[in-house]
C-alpha cells in the first residue's frame, strides 16, 4: 500500500498545499477586512492584492511540500528552482500591490475635492512618486534576486566585481540626461515646486498639472491638448504657478476708448455686474485709467475670483457686459479716429478737429467729478488697499540696521 501511495504522495502534497494556500488567503483578507470595516475604501483596494497573495501563498506551500516528499526525486532540483524564481516575482507582485493600497487609503483620508487643497494636492503628488519610486526598486530587487539564484551568473558577478568602477563611469555616461530627468523628478515631488493639479503657465500656455512621473510632467491644457516636459524643465527654466500658496488671483480688462468716456458710469455699471455674478470673490474690483496717450485713454478693470478658471468667465463677462453698455447707452465713447485738412494758399476750406467736450473744467459740459476719489484706487484710500500697497514696499531702514548691527557683532 505504501509502495502505491509513494509515487502519488508529491502530487497529492501539491494539492493540499494549493487549498491550504487558497483557504488562508482568503482567511487573511477576511480578517483585514474586519479589523478595517471602519474604512469602506479599503474594500475596494484589496481586491488588487487578491491574486498576488494567492499566488505567493500557494507558491511557497507547494515548493515547501515537495521539499518534504520528493527531495531524493531527479526532477526536484529544476522544479525546485522554477518555484523559487516564481515565487520572487510573486512576493514582488504582492509588494507592488501593498503599496497601491497603502498610497490608495492614504490618498482617500487626504481628499482634493474641498476649496483649499493645497496640502492634499501637494500630499498627492508626493504619494504617487514615492509608490512609483518603491514599485521601481522592488522590480530591480525582485530581478536580481532571481538572477542571483543562477550559478552561473553568480560566478560572472563575482568576475565583474573587478571592474565595476570602470562599468559604472559608462552606464553613468550612457544614462546621464535619464538619470537627470529622475532626480528632476524627485526635486519636484520633494521640495513642493509643483503639485499634481496646480495651475500653470509654461511656454505660454495655460494648463493644470494632470501627472508628474520620475522623467516627465503632463499639463492639461485649457484647450484638452496635453503639453508633455521633462522633469528638468520646470527646475532650470521659470514658469508660473497661480495655486502655489493659494488659488485666488486679480486679472484685467483693459480697453482703449475715447477721451469722452464716461468713467463714472462705467464704475457704477461693473459694481451692478459684479454685485450680479457668483464668479467675483469681493476682494478686488476696480477701475482706473492707466493711460492717456495717442488719442485715447486705457481703461482699465481689475477683478479677482476664486480661482483662474472662474476668473477667465468673470473677465469675458465685465469684457462683454462693458462693450454692450458703451454702444447702447454711450457711443460716443467709442473710439474715434480724428484728423483735420490744412488749407491752401487759394483759400480751399480746411477742416479742424472738432473740440472734445467734457475734458474742460469742471463746469464745462458733461463733466462730472467722481462722487468718491478713493473708490477707484487699488493701493490707496482705503484699509485693504493700504495692506495691498505693503506686499510691494521694502523691507525698511530699521531692518537694515539691524542687520549691520548683527554683522558688526559677528565681527
Amino acid at each position: 500500500m505504501l509502495d502505491v501511495l509513494n509515487p502519488a504522495l508529491p502530487f497529492i502534497a501539491t494539492v493540499l498545499a494549493v487549498v491550504a494556500g487558497l483557504a488562508l488567503s482568503w482567511l487573511l483578507r477576511k480578517v483585514v477586512l474586519r479589523l478595517n470595516r471602519k474604512r469602506p475604501e479599503l474594500q475596494a483596494t484589496s481586491r488588487v492584492a487578491r491574486r498576488p497573495l494567492r499566488l505567493t501563498l500557494c507558491l511557497a506551500g507547494v515548493r515547501t511540500a515537495l521539499g518534504l516528499t520528493a527531495d531524493h526525486e531527479s526532477w526536484h532540483a529544476g522544479v525546485d528552482h522554477f518555484l523559487l524564481i516564481a515565487l520572487i516575482g510573486a512576493v514582488a507582485w504582492l509588494a507592488t500591490a501593498v503599496l497601491l493600497i497603502v498610497e490608495a487609503v492614504v490618498l482617500n483620508r487626504h481628499s482634493v475635492d474641498v476649496a483649499d487643497n493645497r496640502r492634499a494636492r501637494r500630499l498627492r503628488t508626493q504619494m504617487i512618486l514615492a509608490r512609483r519610486i518603491a514599485v521601481a526598486l522592488v522590480v530591480v530587487l525582485a530581478a536580481g534576486t532571481a538572477m542571483l539564484t543562477f550559478p552561473a551568473i553568480q560566478a560572472l558577478g563575482a568576475g565583474l566585481l573587478a571592474s565595476a568602477g570602470v562599468i559604472s563611469i559608462v552606464a553613468g555616461l550612457a544614462a546621464q540626461t535619464s538619470l537627470v530627468n529622475v532626480f528632476a523628478g524627485m526635486q519636484l515631488a520633494f521640495t513642493d515646486a509643483i503639485r499634481v493639479d496646480d495651475v500653470v503657465v509654461v511656454q505660454k500656455e495655460w494648463g493644470r498639472i494632470e501627472e508628474i512621473t520620475l522623467t516627465y510632467v503632463v499639463v492639461h491644457l485649457w484647450d484638452d491638448r496635453r503639453l508633455i516636459l521633462p522633469s528638468t524643465y520646470f527646475t532650470t527654466t521659470p514658469f508660473e504657478n497661480w495655486t502655489r500658496r493659494q488659488s485666488e488671483v486679480m486679472g484685467t480688462v483693459e480697453f482703449d476708448l475715447d477721451w469722452r468716456a464716461p468713467v463714472e458710469d462705467m464704475r457704477t455699471e461693473l459694481r451692478r455686474v459684479l454685485a450680479g455674478t457668483g464668479l467675483w470673490d469681493e476682494r478686488v474690483g476696480v477701475l482706473q485709467i492707466t493711460d492717456a496717450t495717442g488719442g485715447f485713454v486705457r481703461v482699465r478693470i481689475l477683478v479677482s475670483a476664486a480661482d483662474s478658471a472662474a476668473l477667465f468667465d468673470l473677465r469675458c463677462l465685465v469684457r462683454e457686459t462693458m462693450v454692450t453698455f458703451l454702444q447702447q447707452h454711450h457711443p460716443e465713447a467709442l473710439p474715434h479716429q480724428r484728423w483735420e485738412q490744412a488749407t491752401d494758399d487759394a483759400g480751399t476750406a480746411n477742416r479742424r478737429r472738432a473740440p472734445l467736450r467734457g475734458l474742460g473744467s469742471p463746469s464745462a459740459d458733461g463733466y462730472r467729478a467722481p462722487a468718491d476719489p478713493h473708490e477707484s484706487q487699488l493701493f490707496t484710500g482705503s484699509i485693504e488697499a493700504v495692506e495691498r500697497s505693503r506686499a510691494f514696499t521694502g523691507p525698511g531702514d530699521e531692518v537694515f540696521e539691524e542687520r549691520d548691527r548683527n554683522l558688526a557683532s559677528r565681527n
